[in-house]
């Protein structure tokens, strides 16, 4: 820190002084400030009570429609009846054990990947981790071996489904978006005119179109008997959509690079790909971290689309709790508030992954 660095003054006062000054400053700054805090205080205090009453006071658990017809508040019992159907889709009921422990094994991984920020330790694990981990999740929801009953992935669905997709989604993507990037930057006309119109193209159409495309049409190319699994299918479309928006975020990043970090590399007679592994893109996948996460987040929401070619994923199963018996059919916001819940709950903890690996990477930065 330089000699002319001021350090912040201590905060100074009791804890109920400190509080005044800062509601001042903060809600009541100026009368337009004041209105909105009002405002907001009123919105809160008319639509927080009769929500807490419906969802907790006057709600219930019981598995019955019968139960569910004596209260006033919300009918958990409809997720409590249909959870595994919810959470494992039409997966064979006595094995969904199976499903459950391969989740485990993913959030594992998952984790074990995350901490490397802060526990050094476990970056030689990573790969070895996912090398391992996918083919065991793999076993363990298509089975076929080591006494497993073979299940095809059209059973598949609820959160398993999603996760997977989601999980091995930003795995691909990831690599090929920093590459569609680089390609963007090239000086090689081919490689950049292909980059270019690849992710032009890909951004143009929607996630439903593309999905489509690979669901319905790419099978009518294949060569007779030849054939694609369907879940493969929609997870190359995932793949390809993502990739082609994370390349755009990774460019924005290359170009915040400052150009005599290009030259540093050129001086100390670094090749393209050292340069760019050990100077370049360190400093611009740190500065993306926000909308790389972004990305990652739609992607995650974004799977749900994979109804429409016929997998039930996570929200597709609240569906078909739903249809599973028309008596169900009335409670439908207790189905989606409960989804609404597990999606926030997940792409919250991205988001705040997201703010403590971008604090975490700026540690000794200077301010």
């Amino acid at each position: 820190m330089s000699e002319n660095a001021k350090l912040p003054p201590l905060p100074t006062g009791t804890f109920s002084e400190r509080a005044v000054a800062w509601s001042k400053k903060n809600l009541f700054d100026g009368w337009f400030n004041t209105l909105l805090t009002l405002g907001a205080l009123a919105f809160i205090l008319w639509l927080v009570p009769p929500l807490f009453n419906w969802a907790v006071v006057n709600a219930t658990l019981t598995p019955t429609i019968e139960g569910c017809a004596e209260v006033t508040g919300a009918c958990w019992g409809f997720v409590n009846a249909n959870l595994r159907l919810i959470l494992f889709g039409t997966y064979p009921y006595e094995e969904q054990w199976r499903p459950v422990l391969a989740m485990i094994v993913l959030i594992a991984i998952i984790c074990g990947s995350l901490g490397a920020v802060k526990y050094p330790g476990l970056r030689k694990w990573i790969i070895p981790m996912w090398v391992v981990g996918v083919p065991v999740i793999g076993v363990l929801m298509w089975g076929g071996v080591l006494g497993l009953t073979y299940v095809q992935n059209s059973y598949w669905g609820g959160l398993p489904l999603t996760l997977i997709l989601s999980s091995i989604g930003v795995i691909f993507a990831f690599p090929l978006g920093l590459l569609l990037a680089l390609g963007r930057q090239s000086n090689m006309p081919a490689i950049k005119t292909v980059s270019v119109v690849y992710i032009e193209v890909i951004r143009g159409v929607p996630l439903i179109t593309v999905l489509f495309m690979a669901s319905v049409m790419f099978p009518l190319f294949l060569p007779t008997g030849v054939t694609i699994d369907k879940l493969l299918r929609a997870q190359i479309g995932i793949i390809l959509f993502t990739a082609a928006y994370l390349a755009e975020v990774f460019r924005g990043g290359l170009q915040a690079v400052p150009r005599g970090q290009f030259e540093a590399g050129d001086s100390l007679a670094l090749s393209y790909w050292q340069s760019m592994r050990l100077i370049i893109l360190p400093q611009a996948l740190r500065l993306v971290i926000p909308p790389t996460v972004n990305s990652f987040i739609s992607m995650f929401k974004d799977t749900t689309l994979v109804v429409i070619i016929g997998l039930f994923d996570f929200l597709g199963t609240v569906k078909l709790a739903l249809r599973s018996d028309p008596a169900w059919t009335k409670y439908y916001v207790e189905g989606y508030a409960f989804a609404a819940a597990i999606f926030f709950l997940i792409c919250f903890s991205m988001a705040k992954y997201s703010a403590y690996l971008e604090k975490e990477l700026r540690k000794g930065e200077r301010r």
